[in-house]
């Protein structure tokens, strides 16, 4: 679709851009107050992110501080492995019948 505007039509006499520069100024001016409540919403959102991020963080430190040593752990898992492994060695090798 062509647009058919002429010369004058498109081009705004200074008197027009300066009332619709008024009349944006306005807009952008009437805003601000909700744009700061937004940002103290949005900043309000990020502390609480941040504080449950803190707290889960001190949990998981509490809990491997007062938990099983993981070194324990792994070491006796070790063992038990190798035992396991021992006895295995130990135990008579079967074979397939063959046909």
């Amino acid at each position: 679709m062509e647009d058919n505007f002429t010369e004058e039509q498109v081009q705004l006499s200074k008197e027009q851009l300066a009332a619709r520069r008024k009349e944006i100024t306005e807009f952008y001016k009437s805003n601000i107050s909700h744009l700061k409540a937004q940002k103290e919403y949005e900043q309000l959102l990020t502390d609480i992110e941040e504080l449950r991020a803190k707290r889960v963080q001190a949990q998981m430190f509490l809990a491997q501080a007062y938990g099983p040593d993981l070194a324990e752990e792994k070491e006796q898992a070790a063992e038990d492995f190798n035992k396991i492994m021992e006895e295995d060695e130990e135990a008579p090798r079967r074979t397939l019948k063959r046909s």
